[in-house]
């Protein structure tokens, strides 16, 4: 776009031997129609309208013009739509007079004001552009050309709030690959991301390290899973014959040594584990998972070695619908079948001889909430399947068709919760109001109810019979464990309680199988697991949040992370180990660490900050900030404030003395939709949130005012990068090598060497870029362990450990950062 001064004056006017003092910004030999001029004759400044700073333009100045400095500047003030400029001023309100002063006294200096006269307030800092600045290029024209319109964008209201600097210091730009020219910085574009159906535009910073589309040199390990399933999932623990401990969490098997206190991991599947069930071998395993929304991820059952962790069968691809509600090997013949219940609406009952891949015969149960299915002990043929309002005995016939004989007529208010068996085949039942029935079967083949008795105070969650005839039952409500000599009619030989903060019993496990010593292993409602027995106390073996777990934060001077989730705990921990757990008055979903390590932070879901001893975990301060959950905590670099970000869409800004365990409300910044992440800059000034619509907003921290223009932020450097929208992660949106289109980022995090990005999203994948991630063609390395949403991921100190939460599922999970 060519410019020229109205009544051909300056370009237009003059000889055409005169060198034009603005050239052509983008050629590399800065050549016009006069000649070809030196690079060093020519340099890019930034111009700006004194009196309205959203009027601005970046032009490529020829030091060496033949025109007036007078001239030139009445040209520029044209640009920029200012009748009569006489005035150039720097941002500290130096009058600029000749072109010696540009090419001597202020050749550091990139941004210029023009006036009519008016002189800046002397040593007043550079206030923000609020517009994208664009290249402006002339060259001579001739005389009878009319002067074109500058292309201004849409006006926008002033912002009320004070004069801030434009660039950040030069000590905060990253330069880890030499210096970047004006040349690319001119030519480089914002990046349009579409979120769902709604594009947003981010602006490049001026320096940045140059990005880097391929996959890191390093790789994610998982080396550690904190917790177990039983908040919703029975019958999902067991003792291998080398003494580990076997459970699911999330889409993660789970093999844990007490002695050597280590863990193994069978991580093929794609989606969450929902059954699981030990071949009479105990060497292997047969695990069912969930159906995801790709092909890759459908409900599929996968028989594993236990020594190897190899998958050795894959069966129910294209057979199962939803899920897998319950999967059992047969007892009688070794272990040769296996069942598979399908959680769609029809929930078909499969058989299967596994090690072939032979499909022996399918039957529609038709039953909603079918929970389990077990084979006869002494029938390989004998089927039993049970859940709300059922109890049904599936007998399969040599045709492959099979005969359902119902044991609990319809209707019934009752769940049967779990199914065990006599050493003659006696049929023993555990429900949902608190009694266990026994069923035997007279001459005629027919079944009938022998015993019935009532164990517990409502639910029971599992029955696991005894070598030597001692039958164990374990209360949900009561947390009740009982033991019932079934040699005797059931009479009651013993029971004890678990303490309130365990939960109710949802699976039991002997210590060591074949042995009568009493131990047993106890996987709770709240997802911890005990040990003990009926005589002696129980101790916490493994303990998980019993509830949604959304709150994480890592230490800044340490390997050490905190969580807080929905059941009111937050717990201290050092990898692999809890250093210290307490119980608090309310639901916690954020987490923040005092820049010195003292404090920790914890926003709850009604509107409270928690402030933590980090040395014992003694609550040190309870404050009331507003109704609405505070859904982000983060301090500044130097500890001296802390912003919280609401659902109700505001900024709450508090003044922090005494390292972080006093507190004095400063003031909040109104806003409307609900913050989801947030970042301080590196400087204190200003704070970036991301709210439920992805919507990337900037906050000002000293004027206490909303930051209207993204293009006047796009040079400040943040603290952290934990908004998942942005220039600098914005390659993690839309990328082109994901399987799905839609995918929703939920949480990210930046190492602190500033070289990777760690990426989770909605649908449970976990990914590791570098960093800066900003084209849709940047690959990654990925791993699937969760099937619900990623909710937070952040490195620890040394960036040699990632931490994960897994939002519904209360999974907490450590990776070991590797060499690739």
């Amino acid at each position: 776009m060519w410019y020229a001064s109205p009544g051909n004056q300056g370009w237009g006017s003059k000889p055409a031997s005169r060198k034009p003092s603005i050239m052509e910004a983008d050629l590399g030999t800065l050549s016009t129609t006069s000649g070809s001029i030196k690079r060093s004759a020519g340099r890019v400044i930034r111009i700006i309208n004194n009196l309205d700073h959203s009027v601005q333009c970046r032009v490529l100045l020829n030091l060496r013009t033949s025109q007036p400095f007078e001239e030139v500047l009445e040209d520029l003030g044209q640009v920029l739509k200012i009748n009569g400029a006489k005035k150039m001023y720097t941002g500290t309100g130096q009058e600029v007079r000749s072109f010696s002063q540009l090419r001597n006294e202020f050749a550091d200096v990139d941004t210029f004001y023009l006036a009519t006269g008016t002189a800046l307030i002397a040593g007043s800092p550079i206030r923000r552009s609020r517009s994208r600045p664009s290249v402006v290029a002339a060259a001579p024209i001739l005389p009878t050309e009319e002067l074109p319109k500058v292309p201004l964008r849409g006006t926008r209201p002033r912002s009320k709030s004070r004069p801030r600097i434009l660039y950040a210091p030069e000590s905060e730009i990253l330069r880890p690959n030499g210096e970047y020219t004006m040349l690319d910085i001119m030519k480089e574009e914002p990046t349009k991301v579409t979120i769902r159906g709604l594009r947003r535009t981010f602006y490049p910073p001026v320096h940045h390290a140059p990005a880097d589309n391929s996959p890191p040199d390093k790789k994610l390990q998982l080396q550690w899973v904190h917790g177990y399933r039983g908040i919703d999932a029975r019958r999902n623990l067991w003792v291998l014959p080398t003494g580990e401990l076997l459970y699911y969490v999330a889409a993660v098997a789970v093999l844990f040594d007490r002695e050597e206190d280590a863990q193994r991991h069978y991580i093929g599947h794609t989606e969450d584990i929902m059954c699981m069930d030990v071949h009479p071998s105990r060497e292997l395993v047969a695990s069912g998972q969930k159906a995801g929304r790709d092909r890759k991820s459908q409900a599929h059952v996968r028989i594993w070695s236990t020594e190897s962790l190899q998958t050795l069968y894959v069966f129910g691809m294209g057979e199962l619908d939803t899920g897998v509600t319950a999967v059992a090997f047969s007892q009688l013949n070794g272990g040769s079948y296996i069942l598979a219940v399908d959680s769609g609406r029809e929930s078909i009952l499969s058989v299967w001889q596994w090690q072939w891949g032979h499909l022996l015969g399918k039957v529609a149960t038709l039953q909603e909430g079918l929970s389990g299915a077990a084979f006869h002990p002494l029938d390989d043929n004998l089927i039993i399947t049970h859940g709300r309002g059922h109890l049904a005995f599936w007998h399969r016939r040599k045709d492959g068709f099979f005969e359902r004989t119902d044991i609990v007529k319809q209707p019934s208010r009752s769940h049967i919760t779990s199914v065990q068996f006599e050493p003659d085949g006696d049929v023993i039942t555990a429900d949902s109001d608190g009694f266990i029935t026994i069923y035997s079967v007279d001459s005629d083949g027919a079944y009938f109810v022998r015993t019935e008795f009532e164990a517990h105070n409502k639910g029971i969650g599992c029955l696991i019979m005894l070598g030597e005839g001692t039958l164990l039952s374990g209360g949900e409500k009561d947390r009740k464990i009982a033991a019932w000599d079934s040699l005797q009619n059931y009479k009651k030989i013993a029971d004890t309680k678990l303490p309130e903060a365990a939960g109710g019993v949802r699976t039991i496990y002997p210590q060591r199988p074949g042995r009568n010593d009493g131990n047993i292993y106890v996987g709770t409602t709240r997802n911890n697991i005990l040990e003990g027995s009926l005589q002696r106390r129980f101790t916490q073996v493994v303990f998980g949040h019993g509830r949604q777990l959304w709150g994480l934060a890592a230490h800044p001077e340490d390997e050490l992370y905190a969580t807080a989730g929905h059941d009111k705990h937050v717990a201290l921990w050092r990898k692999n180990k809890l250093i210290w757990t307490i119980q608090t008055g309310y639901e916690c979903v954020a987490l923040a660490f005092h820049p010195f390590g003292t404090a920790l932070a914890a926003g709850s879901t009604e509107g409270h900050l928690l402030v933590i001893n980090c040395d014992n975990g003694s609550v040190m301060l309870t404050l009331r900030v507003c109704g609405s959950p505070l859904n982000c905590v983060s301090y500044n670099q130097v500890g001296d404030m802390i912003a919280m970000g609401s659902q109700n869409g505001s900024i709450y800004l508090f003044r922090v003395s005494r390292d972080g365990f006093s507190y004095k409300k400063v003031n909040k910044i109104r806003g409307s939709q609900p913050l989801t992440h947030l970042d301080w800059s590196m400087d204190g000034n200003f704070v970036q949130t991301v709210t439920i619509d992805f919507d990337l907003l900037f906050w000002d921290a000293k004027s206490l005012s909303p930051e209207r223009s993204p293009i006047a932020m796009k040079d400040v450097k943040w603290l952290t990068s934990n908004c998942t929208v942005g220039f600098l992660v914005a390659g993690q949106w839309s990328n082109r090598y994901y399987s799905s289109t839609n995918t929703i980022i939920a949480t990210c995090s930046r190492s602190a060497a500033h070289d990777m990005l760690a990426s989770g999203d909605a649908e449970g994948y976990l990914r590791l870029y570098r960093y800066p991630c900003i084209s849709p063609r940047a690959e990654f390395h990925e791993s699937k362990v969760y099937s619900g949403m990623l909710a937070c991921a952040r490195f620890l100190c040394g960036d040699h450990t990632l931490i994960t939460v897994g939002g519904t599922d209360a999974s907490l999970m450590v990776w070991d950062i590797v060499e690739e």
